[in-house]
C-alpha cells in the first residue's frame, strides 16, 4: 500500500498518515512525500499509489483551499475516512530566541501562531514555504532563521526546540481525508459532496439547502469556491451529519417507486438536490475519529 501525503517528512500530514495506516490495519505501508497539496492528490489521480492524506479544514483558519480545489477536480476520487488531529506547533532552530529575524512556515501555521509572534519575534521577517517540514529543513545551520513546525519535525532535522508550543488557540486541530480511487461511500456517520448551480439567481442556494433541512439532515460545515469560469460562480462543499451509517450507490441509480420508502435521507437528498445543480460529486460516507492530544506542555530535553 502506497499512500502521498504533504512532504517531506516531519509534517503534521505524515503523522496523520501514519495514523491513517494504523486505522486501516496497513501493515508496511509506504509512505510517498509529495511537494503540494495538489500533487498528493494527483499523484492517486494518476494511480502511482493506492491512497493520499489531505488537510482539508483547520479549527482556527478554516478551510484549505488547495485541497478543494483539487477534489473538484478530480470528482471521481473517494473520501474513505476522515481524521481530526490536535495541532501543536513549535518555534525551532539553532540560534537563541532573541536573534531570531527570519520566521519560516506553511502559510497556515504563520496564521495559526500570528500573536505569540507578534509578542515574542515582533521583528521577524515571515516568510512561506510550502510545508512545515520544509520549514525545519530550510531552518538548520542558520543562526538568525526559526521554523515552525512539529515535534517530529526537530526529531527529523535535528533542530532545537526554542518555544512549545506557540499556537495562539489552544484547541487548535487539522481535519485530514484519507482518498482512495474508484469505490464510493463505503459507509459512515459523515458525508461530504460539492455542487455547482444552474444559475445565479435569488433563492436558488436555499432551494438547495433545503434538500438537506427538509430531511433532518444538519451541515456542519458548507463552503464556497470560485468556480474559475467567471466572477460571481461560486462551488459549495458540504459536509452533512447522517443519523446513522448510510451505504450508498453512486451515481444514485433509477429510483423505483416501491423502494422509495426504503431509501435513506442522504439518497432521498440528493435525489432533490440533483435537477437543481449543474454539477454535483459525492465524496462518499464516511467514518470521522477524532485523536486525543498526546502533546505534553514542555518539550523536554
Amino acid at each position: 500500500m502506497r499512500v502521498a501525503f504533504l512532504g517531506p517528512h516531519g509534517t503534521y500530514g505524515e503523522k496523520a498518515t501514519r495514523r491513517f495506516a494504523s486505522l486501516e490495519r496497513w501493515q508496511g505501508a509506504e509512505l510517498l512525500p509529495c511537494p503540494t497539496i495538489r500533487a498528493v492528490v494527483e499523484c492517486l489521480a494518476a494511480g502511482r499509489c493506492e491512497a493520499a492524506v489531505v488537510p482539508v479544514e483547520n479549527s482556527v483558519e478554516g478551510g484549505v483551499t488547495a485541497a478543494l480545489d483539487a477534489l473538484w477536480s478530480h470528482r471521481d476520487l473517494a473520501i474513505t475516512r476522515a481524521l481530526v488531529l490536535p495541532i501543536r506547533h513549535a518555534l525551532l532552530g539553532e540560534g537563541p530566541l532573541e536573534a531570531v529575524s527570519e520566521v519560516l512556515s506553511h502559510p497556515q501555521a504563520l496564521a495559526q501562531c500570528s500573536q505569540w509572534l507578534a509578542d515574542h519575534c515582533s521583528g521577524a521577517l515571515q516568510l512561506p514555504t510550502a510545508s512545515t517540514a520544509e520549514a525545519a529543513r530550510m531552518a538548520r545551520g542558520s543562526r538568525f532563521r526559526a521554523a515552525i513546525a512539529s515535534l517530529e519535525a526537530a526529531h527529523e532535522q535535528q533542530l532545537p526546540v526554542l518555544a512549545f508550543p506557540i499556537n495562539d488557540i489552544a484547541g487548535n486541530c487539522t481535519r485530514f481525508l484519507l482518498l482512495q480511487r474508484g469505490t464510493r461511500a463505503e459507509g459512515g456517520p459523515m458525508a461530504s459532496l460539492a455542487f455547482s448551480l444552474h444559475a445565479n439567481r435569488p433563492g436558488a442556494l436555499l432551494e438547495a439547502l433545503a434538500c438537506f433541512a427538509g430531511l433532518g439532515l444538519n451541515m456542519s460545515r458548507i463552503e464556497s469556491r470560485p468556480s474559475k469560469r467567471e466572477l460571481g460562480e461560486y462551488l459549495f462543499f458540504v459536509d452533512l451529519e447522517l443519523e446513522a451509517p448510510q451505504d450508498l450507490i453512486w451515481p444514485l441509480p433509477e429510483p423505483r417507486v416501491h423502494n422509495e420508502s426504503q431509501s435513506s435521507s442522504l439518497e432521498k437528498a440528493l435525489r432533490a438536490l440533483e435537477p437543481l445543480c449543474e454539477h454535483l460529486a459525492l465524496f462518499g460516507t464516511y467514518p470521522l475519529n477524532v485523536l486525543e492530544d498526546e502533546s505534553t506542555s514542555s518539550p523536554g530535553a
